[in-house]
């Protein structure tokens, strides 16, 4: 099972790196796991994950709920709000290739845009699930 966790990550990510519109809010392709200590913003990380069994009687399937955390200092909500919506526009229900798995579909949950401690950062939470097969 995680190995299907490992490859719609990548398949994110790549996908991501891809999207002309997100990378040109991003001033680069700053989609990063963990980012460097001297990132740039604005820029995601890909977040938390959560794996189920989605396996029926006779068909396996592994059920995903993941997190992408997009970051901004802008100055006030706006860009975070944008840069939510171009993930929402780059993965909802996108036609992922998923190596070794079937993606069967990959769709928004929520998205919560916050304005963190320092007062500076605002923070967008936007979560994704997507049910996988394997191939």
């Amino acid at each position: 099972m995680a190995s299907s966790a490992a490859a719609l990550r990548a398949a994110i990510h790549d996908a991501l790196v891809a999207d002309g519109t997100l990378v040109s809010m991003l001033g680069g392709p700053k989609i990063y796991d963990e980012p460097p200590r001297t990132a740039a913003y604005p820029y995601i990380t890909l977040g938390e994950a959560r794996l189920n069994d989605f396996s029926t009687a006779t068909e396996d399937g592994d059920e995903h709920q993941l997190t992408l955390h997009a970051w901004s200092q802008q100055g006030g909500h706006r860009e975070a709000h944008l840069i939510a919506g171009a993930l929402l526009q780059a993965l909802d229900d996108a036609p992922l290739s998923v190596t070794g798995h079937t993606l069967v579909n990959l769709r928004f949950s929520v998205a919560d845009i916050r304005r963190e401690s320092d007062g500076r950062t605002y923070h967008a939470i936007v979560r994704f699930r997507a049910v996988t097969e394997p191939d």
